[in-house]
C-alpha cells in the first residue's frame, strides 16, 4: 500500500471518528447525563452541602454540553486516526475480507480490546462513586489492563497465524482465543479489585449508568467500522463508470 492511499485512508479514518463520535455524543448525552445528574445530586445530598456553594471552574451546564461534546468528538477523531492506521496494515493480512467486512473486524477487535476487557475488570464509575485519593492508582490499573489486552490481542493473533498452516485456520482461531481468554481471565485473577460504592449508592442508577457508557463505546465503534468500511471500500475498490449507452441513428 503506498504512501497517498495511507494518506487518503487516515483522513478517511478521522473522518468516520469524527461522524461515529457524534453519534456516540447523542448516546452520551441522552443515556448518560441523566445518571451523572442523578449521582451528582445523591453525592450532594449525601455530602450535607451543595456543589453551588463552592466555586466551580466549569458549570455544570458547561461541562454536560460543550466539554463532553468536545470530550467525545477528539476521542472519535483521535482514534479513528489510528484504527485507520491498523487498517492499512490489516488489510489482506486478516484473511480474505474487503475493504467494507476488515473495517468492521478491526472496529470489534478494538471495541474489545480496547473497551469491553478493561471495563469488564474496572467498570466506569459515575460521580460519588470511588476515593479521590485512589484515583491515581484506579487510572493507572485501567490503562494496564487496556494496554494488556492490545498486547495480548496481538499476542493471540500471531499464535493463529503461526499456528494455521499446521492445524488449519478453523482450529488456529479457537485456540488464540482461548488462548488470550485465559491469559485475560489471570490478569483479573490477579490484579487488586477495586470496590469503591459507597453503601447507600443506588444500584440500579449505578447499573444505568455502567450500561449507557457501554452503549456510547459501542455505538462509537459500529458507527466508525460501517463509515470507515464504506470510505474505504470506496476508495480501494470504486464501482467502475457505467458505459455511456449508444443513441441510434436517425433519433
Amino acid at each position: 500500500m503506498n504512501s497517498t492511499t495511507v494518506r487518503h485512508l487516515l483522513v478517511r479514518g478521522m473522518l468516520a471518528g469524527l461522524g461515529a463520535g457524534l453519534l456516540a455524543l447523542i448516546v452520551a448525552y441522552v443515556l448518560g447525563e441523566p445518571n451523572v445528574n442523578s449521582a451528582i445530586g445523591f453525592e450532594e445530598a449525601h455530602a450535607g452541602h451543595s456543589h453551588g456553594d463552592e466555586a466551580e471552574l466549569v458549570s455544570r451546564s458547561l461541562q454536560s454540553t460543550a466539554g463532553l461534546a468536545t470530550g467525545v468528538l477528539v476521542h472519535g477523531v483521535a482514534f479513528g486516526g489510528i484504527a485507520a492506521l491498523a487498517y492499512c496494515f490489516a488489510l489482506g493480512r486478516v484473511g480474505r475480507f474487503g475493504p467494507r467486512a476488515t473495517a468492521l473486524l478491526l472496529a470489534g477487535c478494538a471495541l474489545l480490546t480496547v473497551h469491553v476487557v478493561p471495563f469488564l475488570k474496572y467498570p466506569a464509575n459515575p460521580p460519588a462513586v470511588g476515593d479521590a485519593d485512589t484515583i491515581g492508582k484506579r487510572t493507572a490499573l485501567y490503562f494496564l489492563m487496556m494496554l494488556l489486552s492490545v498486547v495480548l490481542a496481538l499476542a493471540a493473533t500471531l499464535l493463529g497465524r503461526r499456528l494455521a498452516p499446521r492445524v488449519g485456520t478453523w482450529y488456529a482461531t479457537v485456540v488464540a482465543v482461548l488462548a488470550f481468554a485465559v491469559v485475560i481471565a489471570l490478569a483479573y485473577a490477579f490484579l487488586p479489585v477495586i470496590d469503591e460504592v459507597p453503601e447507600h449508592f443506588p444500584a440500579t442508577l449505578l447499573w444505568r449508568f455502567r450500561l449507557s457508557a457501554l452503549g456510547m463505546q459501542l455505538t462509537l465503534w459500529a458507527g466508525f467500522g460501517l463509515l470507515f468500511g464504506e470510505l474505504a471500500q470506496r476508495l480501494l475498490r470504486p464501482e467502475p463508470a457505467a458505459p455511456d449507452r449508444a443513441v441510434p441513428a436517425g433519433r
